[in-house]
């Protein structure tokens, strides 16, 4: 833990939206929404009637009769939150993305050039209006944990300093929801022992804590409530997996549920692998139940891979594994793929003719390399008209997806 209160937390306040009302003068102002059959953000405007991520389109609208909803300008979105985190990158070079619109920065070793962390934040702040016409808010703290939840008490366009010794003080009375890892369901856990703020969190035994939520989150949780956060910011370093997830609300765990969007999943993934002329030996797939209990299984592959049907192949397989092994739950909220142990170059290394059977799912084989040359082609048309200009039948025909790819991929790891 720092000595003194140096770690920023910066976040873009409604940053979607916000980035729809400065693209267009005349949603300034007014309730906005990004999305359309589901609202992908919402403007504090929109967020006054109730409105808020992942609700309904129509329940919005019933909501707030005024609501207007936007497309997205993706290309957007990632130009202008680049442009925000580089203004903590001219302060310091400790600066830790964790999302298009947030990060972290250590200004420990650089006060001695720009001044106090409260000054460098009020400068941020100052520079990304001034420069970007967007507001955001910031949060000083000694942790990571504590920098967070100030940043979340100065929304909107706001910031909050936490001095050493006012830090009990300052969580005592915070609502508990404003804690990593305390979502709505940890969050009707705790009411029902009678814990709603932070303080009353902290005094709440590890073992009764282990009990409700399990022993790692009870350990977590009472050690962040007691203002006990030892991690550092650390500077990005090189993805070492790529992967890709999708809600699925509460599905029947059946095969024609599942392949398809799995295959949907490895579309994704394949194809930012092949982009970066990269492939990968692990699979590795997460399967999370109705009573949101998950499970992972995985396994590592004799060759590295990217082609998409390989890929959703093997996740198929080891999702019906994770199924076999918990053959009471029959319902599923959420699937992802990741794919790790990631090598450089995407070319095939093609294999001696000297198997007997010729495995499409083997990459160097002569079926395996057609797959990954169709992909190729497929990369080749979607490079030159966008994405949705084609895709594989068993998802371009399955549900349509809600969100927009584009919207996902926003959120998701880059190489």
């Amino acid at each position: 833990m720092s000595a003194s209160a140096s770690i920023l937390h910066a976040d873009l306040d409604a940053f979607y939206a916000s980035v729809e009302q400065l693209l267009d003068p005349s949603l300034r102002g007014r309730p906005v929404a990004v999305g359309g059959g589901v609202v992908l953000a919402a403007s504090y405007e929109a967020k006054a009637f109730g409105v808020y991520s992942g609700m309904p389109g129509r329940q919005a609208r019933a909501l707030c009769p005024d609501l207007k909803f936007v497309s997205g300008h993706f290309a957007e979105y990632k130009r202008l939150g680049d442009a925000a985190i580089a203004v903590l990158g001219d302060f310091t070079p400790r600066v830790e993305r964790i999302s298009i619109d947030e990060a972290f920065a250590d200004v420990a070793g650089s006060e001695h050039l720009f001044g106090p962390a409260q000054d460098i934040a009020k400068t941020i702040r100052r520079r990304v209006r001034r420069e970007l016409g967007l507001a955001i808010s910031l949060g000083v703290a000694r942790t990571k944990h504590l920098a967070k939840i100030a940043s979340q008490v100065a929304k909107p366009d706001g910031l909050v300093v936490v001095h050493p010794g006012m830090e009990q003080g300052f969580l005592r009375d915070l609502p508990v929801e404003l804690m990593w890892g305390v979502g709505p369901v940890a969050k009707a856990r705790l009411a029902g022992m009678g814990v709603h703020t932070i303080g009353q969190l902290a005094r709440i035994s590890e073992r009764s804590l282990a009990r409700l939520l399990g022993g790692a989150v009870g350990r977590k949780l009472v050690a962040l409530a007691q203002n006990q956060d030892p991690r550092a910011v650390v500077a990005p370093r090189r993805a070492h997996s790529v992967g890709a997830q999708s809600a699925l609300g509460r599905r029947p765990a059946m095969a024609n549920v599942y392949r398809p969007t799995l295959r949907y999943l490895a579309d994704r993934v394949a194809s930012r692998l092949r982009a970066k002329s990269r492939a990968g030996r692990t699979v590795t797939v997460r399967v999370r139940f109705a009573d949101l209990r998950a499970v992972t299984r995985s396994v590592t592959l004799p060759a590295a891979v990217s082609a998409t049907a390989i890929l959703a192949e093997t996740a198929e397989e080891l999702v019906r594994a994770a199924l076999a092994d918990h053959p009471a739950e029959k319902s599923l909220s959420l699937l992802a793929i990741s794919v790790s142990h990631l090598e450089r170059g995407a070319a095939l290394q093609l294999e001696l003719p000297l198997r007997l059977d010729d495995d499409k799912r083997r990459p160097g084989t002569a079926k395996g390399a057609c797959r990954w040359a169709v992909d190729r082609a497929m990369d080749a048309v979607r490079d030159r008209f966008g994405r949705e200009a084609i895709g594989y039948g068993s998802v371009v025909l399955g549900d349509r997806h809600s969100v927009p790819d584009a919207f996902r991929e926003l959120a998701e790891k880059e190489l």
